[in-house]
């Protein structure tokens, strides 16, 4: 619930803030009534080889396949450097057998068709980008090919909007960089033969751990096909040309946090008790409403995705629809967020909702699943409060 707080301004402030602030695309907000105590059973000062560690760890994998409904047959491992390195390991292992079809519409999705062009060379690679706020044209995709595309676009805020591109009978993997959207929407798993995310985004876990999902058909390519470059260690999933069973089973490829792993365990403990995934989808829909309502009634903002169907429900991405910053510069536009963003920050009652540093101006606020509909609510008349703030300065400026 909100929490009352009396008006000091000329322009006056809501009468609510939001009892969280936390509204960072990344790490997420901590899950609702999280604690430190929740932490205390962490195997600290304890080898992540021990006993105690790999039970936890394998606990880990188990509760992660668990609560994504995964196939029986798919496999989970624990790799490092967050989703990032889920999705090198899998671009450096998997790719080079067929061609392969790369879609991107956001920043890090740029950085996989770097990896496919530029870097694991000899590949035969194709690439299709878009626009921030457009989705690509996904028809091009050629399943002969592998394909490697990112479901929900963090830093756009443009999401596929289901899996019916996909062909069922397809020769080449899918992988996909599911980091924003694992845990929040269904995903068609039978569609997917790679999938990547980390704990830190939709169940507001810690960072540095990335989790690797792999189909039936990803572990035969493991097994199968020797890459034409070098494999750092960090990303190698065989051992003398077989599945390295291990990793999918506890025994990680480096030291884990176990104080990240512990906290893991809360936070999946916590959306169990909200309805597993089908819980946090609710969730995040119910969250991604309150802004939707905000945007559909508010004259100065609107969605950085013009079609609906493809517009993200975790992180929502916001440009101005006011002729009077839509007209400034692009530096100018930016100053004028900096500075919308800097207020909210001083009252404490939105913290990093700028959009990121690569997208248009405007606004990112995550709607995930460990996010309250009422701070929500509460935000958005700070939103216009502080945009009211920043459009008469910018009027007296003129």
């Amino acid at each position: 619930m909100a929490v009352s707080m009396p008006a000091k301004s000329a322009v006056d402030k809501p009468a609510l803030r939001p009892r969280s602030p936390n509204f960072s695309s990344g790490p997420c907000t901590k899950h609702p009534g999280w604690s430190p105590e929740a932490l205390k059973r962490a195997a600290l000062g304890r080898s992540h080889r021990a006993k105690i560690g790999k039970d936890k760890l394998k606990q880990a994998i188990e509760e992660t396949k668990a609560l994504l409904e995964l196939p029986k047959d798919y496999i989970v491992g624990i790799m490092a450097a967050s989703d990032t390195g889920a999705v090198e390991a899998a671009l450096w292992s998997l790719l080079g057998p067929r061609p392969v079809d790369i879609f991107a519409w956001e920043s890090f999705g740029k950085d996989w068709v770097t990896d496919c062009v530029k870097q694991l060379k000899p590949l035969e690679a194709r690439s299709f980008v878009a626009e921030f706020g457009q989705l690509p044209d996904l028809s091009q995709a050629d399943f002969d090919h592998d394909v490697v595309f990112t479901w929900n676009g963090t830093t756009s805020g443009v999401i596929v909007p289901n899996g019916d591109w996909i062909k069922a009978d397809r020769k080449g993997l899918t992988i996909c960089d599911a980091t924003s959207s694992a845990c929040a929407v269904p995903m068609p798993w039978d569609k997917l033969d790679v999938v990547t995310f980390s704990w830190q985004k939709v169940l507001g876990g810690e960072a540095q751990h990335g989790i690797l999902v792999l189909s039936p058909r990803a572990v035969e390519r493991l097994e199968s096909h020797k890459p034409a470059w070098p494999v750092p260690k960090i990303f190698r999933m065989t051992k003398e040309g077989k599945l390295n069973k291990g990793i999918f089973e506890g025994e990680t490829i480096n030291t884990p946090s176990m104080l990240c792993i512990e906290d893991a365990l809360d936070a999946m403990a916590w959306a169990r008790s909200v309805g597993g995934s089908k819980g946090l989808a609710q969730r995040t829909q119910a969250n991604f409403k309150v802004i939707k309502d905000w945007v559909e009634q508010t004259s100065w903002i609107e969605f950085l995705a013009s079609d609906p169907a493809v517009r993200s429900p975790t992180s929502v991405c916001l440009k101005p629809s006011d002729p009077a910053v839509t007209g400034l510069s692009k530096d100018d536009q930016a100053a004028f967020f900096k500075k919308l963003t800097s207020l909210l920050d001083a009252e404490k009652v939105a913290f990093d909702i700028g959009s990121y540093r690569d997208a248009p101006a405007g606004l990112r606020i995550w709607c995930g699943a460990t996010v309250e509909a009422d701070d929500l609510k509460a935000l958005t008349g700070w939103l216009d409060w502080a945009y009211a703030v920043c459009r008469a300065d910018l009027k007296a400026a003129a």
